[in-house]
């Protein structure tokens, strides 16, 4: 596997210490660079391009989530990892929406940290059924109990993709959806591959945010028209 190029962003230094640890005994992974607040973080983006990036959500200058969406405007290919201290932290849905990849807690264990890097820097998504659940609940507090399908778009994905959509929205796995749809993982990938091909997104994260707001999968208490 190719080297990945990680940097660090967090205002605490002993945190810094714990994640450079984790992420240094693994041999397919480079620190490039840290940060300790969120201007930093966009200033060394710019100039290191790391592949993935550990992103913290509350820190001086500015907050994780600003600090994702001018990286991601700039570098929509950097993958970027939310850190927090709580899977249903406020920051979650937003940080989400300024388009990262994925969200940690900060007591994940060593080999989650390393497995949700890896799968960051291959342009797979990260994020728990438990965080899945708040962010389709967050999500369903801001758009409106009848949101405006994009029919056009709509019309583009066909059944199949939307039960995927629409499992991924439960927080099912590729696994679990295979099972429920008693087809292979492999194809649920490549279904996936389409509808990010058609949403105009990199990554499941971004397919449930998309299709949440477009009114494209079933909303907790509604039904898609």
């Amino acid at each position: 596997m190719t080297t990945i190029r990680l940097l660090l962003v967090d205002d605490e230094g002993l945190t810094r210490e714990t994640l450079r640890d984790y992420m240094s005994a693994d041999p397919d992974i480079e620190i490039v660079g840290e940060a300790s607040d969120g201007r930093a973080a966009v200033v060394q983006a710019r100039g290191l391009a790391p592949d993935v990036i550990l992103m913290d959500m509350q820190m001086p200058k500015m907050d994780g989530v600003e600090a994702t969406r001018l990286i991601h405007e700039e570098h929509p290919e950097i993958g970027i990892l939310g850190l927090s201290t709580f899977s249903t932290d406020r920051y979650v849905v937003p940080l989400l929406r300024a388009g990262a990849s994925g969200y940690l807690v900060k007591d994940a264990l060593p080999e989650e940290m390393v497995a949700a890097v890896r799968a960051v820097a291959t342009g797979e998504s990260v994020l728990s059924p438990q965080v899945t659940r708040h962010v389709v609940h967050g999500v369903a507090e801001s758009v409106p109990a009848v949101p405006d399908v994009d029919e056009d778009l709509l019309n583009s994905l066909t059944e199949r993709e939307l039960e995927v959509i629409d499992l991924l929205a439960q927080g099912k796995s590729n696994k679990e959806i295979a099972a429920a749809l008693f087809i292979t993982e492999s194809t649920v990938k490549a279904r996936f591959v389409k509808v990010m091909a058609k949403l105009g997104v990199r990554d499941r994260v971004q397919i449930l945010i998309t299709a949440l707001d477009l009114g494209l999968v079933r909303l907790p208490g509604s039904r898609r028209a």
